[in-house]
């Protein structure tokens, strides 16, 4: 028989967006989440067990019942501020959490493990376009909290048969396109989500941090990735851990980046009213520019992204954004 996937945190952002899609090709899906972030709305037609993944008779119990195979896990702590003035809450819960989820799963005979890493692994690189060869130099307890991690999931597949995809994520955005799902993380800092619901009026304003940065417009640039085109990396993880595929570190990212104002006119652009633009100081610790370099996971996953479109990413935001004043969840 085959057995389910385990998804961790499947009841947030990008888990939710997963889930969706392992559910509409056909797998048996089982998601953990506590709800401490997450939404029980945005789980659809698969079941939903709330807990801590380091509970470790009821992840046991989990894997034993639903003969789990596979585990994708997204449960983290994700606010980089946050990181730092509280930063044992992230090393409790992103690290040490993920060291007991790992020691269930090779008690229990788990082979395949898909992890949700971040590109704040990589800290301030050098240059603006991060391989997956670059120093790894976190400047804040979340990226810390998700390199050792890594590390630790590099040593138990050394130390075991268990083999992994560790994906490291840049600026993840956007919604399900058709409006399913969506982006609804409470008192958001990213900057698409931020600025879209500036746009539909839950926000006065929305600031630039920096407008001096060697750039070509003095913002900083990033790589924005569709949330729909990073979730179906998981799934190509998944059917290359199960065809037989040796553990990976990959990049996700587009390739290609996008200055703040470029997205900020972006937003204006599809919405077809202006911002209030408030312009700030830089904050410390953020880089001129960082940008995925991305010939790994197309060439090892064969990835294809779709929806590489900045105006498309912002549609389906502001899209999400509407109906939650429609039909809020909150």
């Amino acid at each position: 028989m085959k057995g389910a996937i385990l998804v961790t945190g499947g009841a947030g952002y990008i888990g939710s967006h997963t889930v969706q899609q392992l559910r509409e090709r056909g797998e048996q899906v089982v998601v953990l989440d506590n709800l401490c972030t997450g939404f029980r709305q945005s789980v659809q037609g698969v079941q939903l067990i709330e807990g801590d993944v380091g509970d470790s008779q009821l992840v046991g119990r989990i894997l034993r019942e639903h003969s789990v195979q596979t585990v994708i896990h997204f449960a983290a702590h994700t606010i980089v501020p946050e990181s730092v003035t509280d930063p044992l809450k992230y090393y409790g819960n992103n690290t040490c959490q993920t060291r007991s989820l790992l020691a269930s799963c090779l008690a229990h005979g788990v082979k395949h493990f898909v992890f949700s890493s971040t590109a704040a692994v990589y800290g301030i690189p050098a240059v603006g376009l991060a391989s997956e060869d670059a120093p790894l130099a976190p400047i804040n307890p979340y990226g810390t909290s998700k390199l050792m991690s890594e590390w630790m999931l590099r040593d138990v597949g050394l130390a075991s048969a268990m083999r992994y995809v560790v994906l490291r994520y840049f600026n993840v955005a956007g919604s399900d396109p058709e409006g399913r799902i969506g982006q609804s993380t409470r008192k958001a800092t990213l900057l698409l989500k931020v600025a879209c619901e500036a746009s539909v009026g839950k926000r006065e304003h929305v600031s630039i941090f920096g407008t001096d940065y060697p750039t070509p417009d003095g913002t900083g640039v990033r790589d924005y990735i569709h949330v729909h085109d990073l979730a179906n990396a998981h799934l190509l993880a998944v059917d290359y851990l199960a065809a037989g595929g040796a553990s990976q570190t990959l990049n996700c990212g587009y390739g290609h980046g996008f200055s703040v104002r470029e997205v900020l006119q972006s937003v204006e652009r599809v919405s077809g009213s202006p911002l209030k633009v408030l312009e700030m100081p830089r904050r410390a610790g953020d880089p001129p520019s960082l940008v995925a370099q991305t010939d790994r996971i197309r060439q090892v996953l064969g990835w294809k992204p779709r929806l590489d479109d900045l105006d498309a990413i912002v549609a389906s935001s502001l899209q999400w954004e509407r109906k939650l004043i429609r039909d809020p969840w909150l």
